[in-house]
Parts: structure tokens; C-alpha cells; sequence
């Protein structure tokens, strides 16, 4: 049901990488769907985020998330807020104790940050828009602006679609290497002419060295490739459905 890294683990630090694994909700969405935005029974969806917060040693009510927008905007999280008021962004802070940064993701990176010893976490949902961007980077600036230190900094990648799995078009590249050149080397020619796989993990992570992280870690697993441990917004396309789950990665300082 959760995955966790070696990285994050502390007696101050909570954190987890969720399956699909452990819920309630059925069909499309089984088991841990977390996501309120999909068309899943809104009480299961309710259920699996109260499961998830259980195993983070927190309430319901201390869940956190955005609404997410492939964006490199980052809020800063002082209390929770409703659902309904949730800002439009795709990263958050906070040195708050007990709240839970959530990050809904069905391919994309989810990626989660936390200096210990300054008391600061962060998550960020990094797909390939908000990776190019620099939604990583901004949420280590927030960090430092409160509190954190780059050198402290630790970093976990989540469970996200593989090199094998993402295969984009001809276009794809063009806003990567436009940036630098050497990220070539996160491209593969595929068999469809102009077409290449995309190495996404990879990416994030080369992201992070360039941004001075030094503490990096990542899950592995291919949302994509494994159906029955994650949500796959590629996947489910692919077999002709309109309706697909998400999964949750959520990071919390012990209450």
C-alpha cells in the first residue's frame, strides 16, 4: 500500500508513496483512489484519503492538496484549506506540524522534499510541463526562504511512467533542448518516425543535482508498465478509457 524511502525516514518526518492497493473504491478506480476530481464515489475517495492520513499518524482533516495545473507555481501551506479553496498551483511548504503536503499523480513525478534539522518539507507534482519549468526549483527556494538550507535538502522521486513506457512525439523535445542541449541524452528514438521515449525519473533527478541537491533518492516503478500497483493516465487511454484513478505521495512533520 505505501512506499517509503531510506532518505526521509526520521522521527520527525512522515512520508509515503502510495499504491493503488488498500482502498475501498472499485472498478477503474480500485482500490486507493485519492482523488476527489475524478467521477469515483466522492464517500471511497473520502475513505482511501482517510486510510492514507491513518498510516501518516494524522487525521483526515490534515490532507493538503492543490489543484493542479502543470504549473512551477508553489504556495506556502500555514493551515489546511477546504477542498473547494484549494489555489491553483502544483508544489507547497511548510514548516507547520501535522499538515500533510499531498501530490495526486497518474504518471506524472511526484516529488518530496524535507530539511529535518530546519524543520521544512515540501512536495511537488512534477510532470513534464511543470519539470521543464522549474516547479522543483521554486519549491527549493521556498524552502530556503523558510528556513531550509540546499545542503540539508533531501529529495525523494516517486513511482512515475517509465523510460520504456513514455513515448512522446516530434514535437516533444524541442522545449528541452532549447534549454540545453545535453538533454538529448533523456531521448531515445522510438520505432514511429519522429517519435522518442522520454526518460522522465531521470530527468527530475538530473534537475535536482543541477539545482545543488546532493541528497536524492528515487522509488523506482513504472506507473504505466505495472497496472496492478499504480493509476496510469497513459495506460488507461491506451485501453480506451475515458475514466482513470490517482494516486497519493503526501509528507508531514510529526504533529
Amino acid at each position: 500500500m505505501i512506499i517509503r524511502t531510506r532518505l526521509l525516514e526520521s522521527p520527525t518526518v512522515r512520508h509515503g508513496f502510495f499504491t493503488r492497493r488498500g482502498g475501498v473504491s472499485s472498478g477503474i478506480f480500485a482500490s486507493l483512489n485519492c482523488s476527489l476530481g475524478s467521477s469515483d464515489d466522492f464517500d471511497h475517495v473520502h475513505e482511501n484519503r482517510r486510510r492514507a492520513m491513518e498510516q501518516l499518524g494524522v487525521g483526515a482533516d490534515a490532507l493538503t492538496t492543490v489543484h493542479q495545473v502543470h504549473s512551477p507555481d508553489v504556495v506556502m501551506v500555514d493551515q489546511p484549506w477546504p477542498q473547494a479553496e484549494r489555489p491553483r498551483a502544483d508544489a507547497m511548504v511548510t514548516k507547520r506540524k501535522g499538515i500533510a503536503l499531498g501530490i495526486l499523480t497518474a504518471d506524472c513525478g511526484p516529488v518530496l522534499f524535507a530539511d529535518e534539522t530546519a524543520g521544512v518539507i515540501g512536495a511537488a507534482h512534477a510532470g513534464w510541463r511543470g519539470a521543464v519549468t522549474g516547479v522543483m526549483e521554486a519549491t527549493i527556494e521556498m524552502m530556503i526562504k523558510a528556513g531550509a538550507q540546499k545542503t540539508r535538502i533531501a529529495a525523494a522521486i516517486g513511482p512515475c511512467i517509465g523510460f520504456a513506457s513514455y513515448e512522446v512525439g516530434p514535437e516533444f523535445p524541442a522545449p528541452f533542448l532549447a534549454q540545453d542541449t545535453a538533454n538529448a541524452v533523456f531521448f531515445r528514438p522510438a520505432q514511429r518516425e519522429g517519435h522518442h521515449f522520454f526518460d522522465l525519473p531521470g530527468y527530475l533527478r538530473a534537475r535536482l543535482t543541477a539545482a545543488g541537491i546532493t541528497r536524492i533518492e528515487a522509488t523506482g516503478g513504472d506507473t504505466c508498465a505495472e497496472p496492478e500497483r499504480f493509476f496510469s493516465y497513459r495506460r488507461t487511454c491506451h485501453e480506451g478509457e475515458k475514466k482513470f484513478g490517482h494516486g497519493l505521495s503526501a509528507i508531514c512533520l510529526a504533529p
